[in-house]
């Protein structure tokens, strides 16, 4: 058992309420409002620009080349991931300037400037670990939602964003980003001290599941025109 499954297995309750939460239900079957989507995915876009700054924050506390050039690795990554967002919303008219200029939810707030804290305030270690639900999260989240492989998927309303987190791609950087957790933890983990990153893991699940609730709770709202009458079929 490597040292993401030791978290989550302490972790229990908090991850399976953010893994199977309602939205990733809703997400899995097609059924999820494509309101509550929007409003998820034009936060989340804001959500990777702070958690981009979390990776040049790791690459700052880092005292080996190989753990600056992961940070560096997955900093691209991230960066990689915005341009999903911008060309989903293009479609829906909402432009970058548009998304870079939106107002954060107190749900985004909350969950990056946790993790941005435990890096301030800890070392490497207490930051991948605030960051692990995310990364490899939505890794696995991303392989949950297509059981019989991304093609089988056909006209999915969601496809797009399945196949992003359950393609090759992602899942090697989530496979990278546990190989880093076991390194870092041979360096400086103790008994004591997994006590701590499990709260520290357990409170980033939480936030998450702040994140997927987030979405549902704003199906009631009122959105901007562009974001409510955005085309048929979230993502073709």
């Amino acid at each position: 058992m490597d040292v993401f499954d030791r978290l989550k297995q302490a972790a229990a309750s908090d991850w399976a309420g953010y893994v199977d939460h309602e939205f990733v239900v809703q997400l899995g079957d097609g059924t999820l409002p494509q309101a509550a989507f929007r409003f998820y995915f034009l936060q989340d876009y804001l959500f990777l620009i702070q958690f981009a700054r979390a990776w040049g924050l790791a690459a700052y506390k880092s005292r080996t080349i190989a753990d600056i050039r992961a940070a560096q690795a997955r900093l691209a990554g991230i960066l990689d991931e915005t341009e999903l967002h911008v060309r989903l919303c293009q479609r829906w008219g909402i432009s970058r300037r548009r998304l870079e200029t939106m107002p954060e939810h107190q749900a985004t707030v909350a969950y990056t400037r946790f993790v941005l804290d435990c890096g301030a305030a800890g070392d490497v270690l207490d930051l991948q670990v605030a960051l692990a639900p995310c990364i490899i999260g939505y890794a696995e989240i991303g392989l949950a939602l297509s059981p019989a492989g991304v093609g089988a998927l056909g006209k999915h309303p969601y496809r797009e964003w399945i196949c992003e987190y359950a393609g090759d791609a992602y899942q090697g950087v989530a496979i990278a980003a546990r190989r880093q957790l076991d390194e870092l933890a041979d360096r400086s983990m103790t008994g004591r001290r997994f006590e701590e990153l499990a709260s520290l893991f357990a409170k980033a699940s939480r936030l998450e599941t702040d994140f997927w609730q987030m979405g549902l709770d704003a199906v009631g709202l009122t959105l901007t025109a562009s974001e409510t009458h955005a085309p048929d079929g979230v993502m073709p």
